[in-house]
């Protein structure tokens, strides 16, 4: 599949009707999702960082980018990767890793260390730089983190939204944002919205209703595997 194709599936898609992206940690992972039947996937860096030993946000680029090439390459579907804030690349090498990892997609968020928001207008900027090194080579999810360290303001989101999706973006993802607020969000944003559902049925049938385009996951498919991985050694330590 095409990174065309592949933004095509987040366009069109009928009311309650999400496009659903599961989120592999390694190959094996990657490798269970795809014989499931999905026709994408979307790398968490949460859950990568865990399945490197890492805590969130400190896995280096180099292992980030290898553990991503390993996914990609021990599947046949088209994989979007979670690559934080870019890790301090220049929009050129950043595109040219992506890229060299084999990825259609890719996260980047506007938070620093998810603790302090960036200025929009000059991360806009920085956007629309990545848009015009990888052309329509590359699906960029623009994370927009008011809900996470920010006013909590859907007015905000919007805001930033808008900046973004003028700069190229072709998909936001306001984490954390409350299933509640998303029809507001959804009438101020023009184009695809992302939203993270917690690993059951209930809460991805619950954001397609609100009108959530696209859902993934974040660490919670690595962090539920983990937990029953858990509960077996437990039972048969027992």
């Amino acid at each position: 599949m095409t990174t065309s194709t592949f933004r095509a599936l987040h366009h069109d898609r009928a009311a309650g009707d999400p496009l659903v992206l599961p989120g592999p940690w390694d190959a094996a992972s990657a490798r269970v999702l795809v014989d499931a039947g999905y026709p994408a996937l979307a790398t968490p860096s949460a859950g990568v960082a865990a399945s490197l030993g890492y805590e969130d946000g400190a896995t280096p680029p180099d292992e980030m980018f290898a553990a991503v090439a390993r996914i990609v390459r021990a599947v046949s579907v088209p994989v979007s990767a979670d690559v934080e804030g870019g890790y301090g690349l220049a929009p050129r090498e950043l595109v040219g890793r992506l890229l060299e990892a084999g990825v259609v997609g890719c996260n980047l968020e506007d938070s620093e260390g998810d603790a302090t928001l960036k200025d929009p207008r000059r991360h806009a900027d920085w956007l629309a730089e990545v848009r015009a090194e990888a052309g329509d080579a590359l699906f960029i999810n623009a994370r927009v983190d008011t809900f996470l360290v920010g006013t909590g303001d859907p007015a905000d989101a919007v805001e930033r939204a808008r900046l973004y999706v003028a700069a190229g973006a072709d998909c936001v993802y306001p984490i954390l944002a409350p299933p509640q607020v998303l029809p507001q969000l959804r009438e101020g944003i023009s184009g695809p919205i992302n939203m993270a559902a917690g690993p059951d049925r209930q809460s991805v049938a619950e954001l397609g209703r609100q009108g959530a385009t696209r859902i993934t996951f974040g660490p919670g498919m690595q962090r539920y595997a983990m937990a029953s991985i858990g509960d077996l050694a437990a039972e048969l330590r027992a």
